[in-house]
């Protein structure tokens, strides 16, 4: 496996990773990370790059997954977060549920497709196109066993602005799943390339920390 593979696998887990840590982040009620949710957001909407890097966008909003996939991964088992882990296990197993059903990939097509017409009028964020971002969600990869079970503050969960937040990461979460299996990524990589995972992330993230 070359270095461009490794690179472009850490991009996609690192979408990944930074989806499931905002997803954590809105459910706790901390503060919102702006940029890494539009870098999220960015990934759902571009679905045909000319490189893995650019899926999500500039690389300094990435910074958030890469260095959560560091914590993840990397040797130290105290940085490590169950929840995440748990979620980004989920996900990637529904994209391969996903994938295997064409109907519900089109649907999911549709949707974004939908909701990008919107994004010719208003925001990334615009709460009309986090709605249908979420509705799409909700109708398409909801609908899959398991579940993604969402713990956090109920007051802060039963806000539907927050609930359709929620959806649209998870979506982004989804749609970096895609890339990372589009990449060569799988359930092997994660065992033996995990050093090297860590080791491309590090150097990412130092790039995307210098100054422009």
């Amino acid at each position: 496996m070359g270095k461009a593979d490794i690179r472009g696998q850490t991009v996609a887990l690192a979408g990944l990773f930074q989806a499931v840590k905002l997803v954590q982040q809105v459910a706790g009620g901390q503060p919102r990370e702006e940029a890494a949710i539009r870098a999220c957001l960015t990934g759902v909407f571009n679905t045909d790059p000319d490189a893995a890097e650019r899926v999500f966008g500039e690389l300094p909003g990435l910074q958030l997954g890469l260095q959560t996939l560091r914590a993840q991964l990397g040797p130290g088992r105290d940085e490590r977060d169950i929840d995440i882990t748990r979620h980004a296990v989920t996900v990637l197993y529904l994209e391969r549920k996903l994938s295997r059903n064409r109907d519900m990939l089109q649907r999911v097509r549709a949707g974004i497709d939908r909701a990008r017409e919107q994004v010719d009028f208003f925001d990334m964020t615009h709460t009309a196109v986090m709605a249908g971002l979420a509705d799409c969600y909700r109708q398409t990869v909801s609908t899959l066993q398991p579940r993604v079970i969402v713990n956090g503050d109920p007051a802060i969960l039963e806000n539907p602005d927050n609930q359709n937040l929620i959806r649209a990461l998870l979506l982004a979460a989804i749609r970096a799943a895609v890339l990372w299996r589009q990449c060569g990524g799988g359930r092997l990589t994660l065992v033996l390339r995990r050093r090297a995972l860590v080791e491309a992330a590090a150097g990412l993230l130092e790039a995307a920390r210098e100054p422009v």
